[in-house]
């Protein structure tokens, strides 16, 4: 049986029949099955795929536990249980902002191909502590994260003098674990908000971190699309 089918949470459609001495595994977690998940917003519906606002806390997939708070299962239920989903790219818990989910092997199959071939344009809006200079400056972070080449570019937008605070438009070619939260903590302006990263840079509002848009050459219009918050 595929992890998926055994998650917790709102019921799933098995499609798996059990054999004769096949190995059960029950994994419960009470605090995460009593958490009332954040709802996605819908973008836009391309049939192949479709386009969601996510919002900060939830996860972009399940675990073990449970996936009632992921942005698959919300999908899931929002076309209720009459498409299938796949994740494509990952969007970490903390943040919000614009992902993709494919409604069929085709698709996801496209989909993936393209961000792997880095031809998918991925913008983030970030706020980090202290200033990183004066608007329309930009500068590249190619520090390697876990001995792997990583590149972020960053476009200097504006800074808050009393918050002490510089947003900057972020563009990654590499897609490193929490690579922007990372390499912004490393030059020593971590990401305002964020609770692993950094010193000094904590607050009562959230991680500062938005996916802005996502463009691409659509594989099945074959046209350059834009979705943009």
């Amino acid at each position: 049986m595929d992890k998926e089918k055994r998650q917790a949470g709102a019921p799933q459609k098995g499609d798996t029949l059990l054999q004769t001495g096949a190995h059960i595994e029950l994994h419960y977690d009470e605090d995460l099955l009593s958490l009332v998940p954040p709802k996605p917003t819908l973008i836009s519906d391309q049939v192949h795929y479709s386009v969601w606002l996510k919002p900060s806390g939830l996860m972009a997939q399940g675990t073990m536990f449970g996936d009632h708070c992921s942005l698959l299962r919300q999908t899931e239920l929002f076309f209720q249980m009459k498409r299938p989903v796949f994740l494509v790219h990952r969007l970490d818990r903390e943040s919000h902002g614009i992902m993709l989910v494919a409604h069929s092997k085709e698709a996801a199959a496209k989909l993936s191909e393209l961000f792997q071939k880095k031809e998918i344009i991925k913008e983030y809006r970030v706020e980090v502590l202290g200033s990183l200079g004066e608007p329309e400056k930009k500068g590249t972070i190619d520090l390697k994260l876990d001995g792997k080449t990583a590149i972020t570019d960053y476009e200097v937008l504006s800074h808050d003098v009393q918050k002490n605070a510089t947003t900057v438009s972020a563009f990654i070619k590499t897609g490193r674990l929490h690579q922007i939260r990372r390499h912004f903590d490393m030059i020593g302006h971590p990401v305002m908000g964020d609770p692993k990263y950094g010193k000094g840079n904590k607050n009562r509002e959230g991680m500062k971190l938005t996916a802005t848009s996502l463009k691409f050459r659509c594989p099945f219009s074959h046209r350059e699309v834009e979705f943009r918050i």
